[in-house]
């Protein structure tokens, strides 16, 4: 790769005519002829020179350029003054600059200049000028080379582009950038990849060092205002469309961006006055019209998702809630409020382990109160969850009264006796003595209010001296029921039955 600075100064020998002296009359003071005049110009100009690549190997390009500049105001024709100063000025990273004097020094550091600033065809024939007057020139050779590098990068890039293949063209950008320190066209072109890739401060670093450089670069201020878009920053992301538009009302990338963030905001905006006023129908209608207006838009996509999640959770859609709520984090894998509207929705439907891994998460990135109790509650039910559960077995409600709770006690026990299912095969009676049992179980639980409340609590009931393996179904039946001689089973035909009590 070339040197940003395009080589050393040139330097030229004091011409002859310096010892060009007009004699001295002793009558009046000496006149100088027009070539005596102008042999002190040139050395005047050599004297400037001479200083600035003094400065220049000291790397101070600033007064190096000074000097070279007095050096050109002195005598205008000398071609390596320009190339000195076009040195210089690229040493300073001014390469735009550095063309105009560039053009007036030769081909070869004119060809550097344009390279460059990424002009690779316009350097590609500068370099190949000046083979053609020395085919042996190394450095021409080796610069020709590298423009084409170049543009080979260039084409590969745009059609990565239009196969969305982003970090390719983000990869080939950063190479030809070797070549192309100074070319704006490919850091916004990287800029943008970055930025639809979602590396938000990369692409807003190389758009805002642009920015400095050139504050109307309608390109920069597009990428800017495409960042903030990609952020959800969607007010400030317009005002930096319009001005991109201000500066090249052409610009279709920026009126495309602006004319899709002004209706996303819109759309949002509309389905949240929707749920608000309770129009759930509605505002699901209107996310799910946002969703579509731009893919590309991740963090405002995800709010959106966990927005109509939200929705269809006040809809009793609780699938359809859980469904949305991993979309939105599929796209922004740190959005805490959809995995808190997840693991809710898992806590409804009664997936606590899937709960509990979310609350894990949320509890692990943000250490609150909050969402500790969250995580603990969520962490009982789970446990709770694996324990036999009673108001199920008893086909009753957890807020069921002590009346509910005998009333089911009745119909269970009565339905799942053993002397009920006397006649039916060997498996079936033991389901059912299984479920009499757990029946007898449940009522002993529910129907007394210490229990209950353990158990409720989720404690382990063993732990606290219960154990439920020793438990007679029979004798809580018994007691149930009026104690012995208290009823029978009689059959009153193939599989019925009826009770008589005496």
């Amino acid at each position: 790769m070339a040197a940003a600075g395009g080589g050393e100064c040139d330097v030229i020998m004091t011409p002859a005519a310096a010892n060009l002296v007009a004699p001295s009359h002793p009558e009046g003071p000496a006149m100088l002829s027009d070539e005596d005049e102008d042999a002190g110009t040139r050395r005047e100009a050599e004297s400037f020179k001479e200083q600035g690549n003094a400065f220049y190997a000291k790397k101070d390009y600033n007064e190096a350029f000074n000097y070279y500049t007095k050096a050109i105001d002195a005598c205008p024709s000398n071609a390596s003054y320009y190339g000195n100063r076009a040195a210089t000025l690229m040493m300073l990273g001014k390469f735009r600059e550095a063309l105009g004097d560039a053009q007036q020094s030769g081909h070869l550091r004119e060809g550097k200049c344009h390279l460059s600033l990424g002009n690779a065809m316009a350097a590609s024939r500068c370099f190949q000028r000046v083979l053609e007057l020395d085919h042996k020139n190394a450095q021409a050779q080796q610069e020709l080379n590298n423009a084409r590098t170049v543009l080979e990068y260039e084409k590969i890039a745009e059609i990565d582009f239009e196969k969305r293949d982003f970090r390719k063209v983000v990869f080939c950008m950063d190479r030809a950038l070797e070549f192309a320190p100074a070319c704006h066209r490919f850091k916004i072109l990287k800029a943008e990849c970055l930025a639809l890739l979602g590396r938000y401060p990369e692409a807003q670093s190389v758009a805002s060092d642009i920015l400095r450089i050139d504050s109307t670069n309608a390109d920069a201020l597009y990428v800017r205002g495409l960042c903030l878009y990609y952020e959800d920053c969607i007010e400030k992301a317009v005002q930096f469309f319009i001005q991109a538009l201000k500066m090249a009302p052409d610009h279709d990338k920026a009126c495309l961006a602006c004319r899709n963030a002004k209706a996303l905001k819109a759309k949002k905006d509309d389905g949240n006055k929707a749920f608000k006023e309770g129009n759930y129908k509605l505002a699901f209608d209107l996310y799910t019209e946002a969703l579509a207006i731009d893919p590309n838009n991740r963090k405002t996509n995800a709010k959106l998702f966990c927005n109509r999640g939200t929705v269809n959770a006040k809809l009793r859609k609780l699938d359809e809630a859980i469904e949305d709520c991993t979309s939105a984090i599929k796209l922004d894998d740190t959005y805490i409020k959809a995995y808190l509207r997840r693991a809710q929705c898992y806590m409804d439907t009664e997936q606590y382990e899937d709960a509990v891994r979310d609350y894990e998460k949320v509890y692990q990135t943000e250490k609150t109160k909050e969402h500790k109790q969250l995580l603990k509650n969520a962490q009982v039910e789970l446990k709770k969850s694996k324990r036999k559960d009673y108001y199920k077995i008893l086909g009753v409600d957890k807020n069921a009264s002590e009346d509910e709770i005998k009333k089911a006690y009745r119909k269970r026990a009565l339905m799942h006796h053993p002397d009920r299912h006397s006649g039916a095969s060997a498996e079936i009676q033991k389901e059912e003595e299984k479920k009499f049992k757990e029946v007898g179980e449940a009522f002993t639980i529910l129907s007394d209010p210490k229990k209950k409340a353990r158990y409720d609590s989720g404690q382990d009931l063993e732990e606290d001296g219960m154990n439920m393996g020793d438990f007679d179904a029979n004798n809580i039946f018994k007691a149930f029921f009026g104690g012995p001689g208290g009823f029978s089973f009689e059959a009153s035909g193939p599989g019925n039955f009826f009770f008589q009590f005496g």
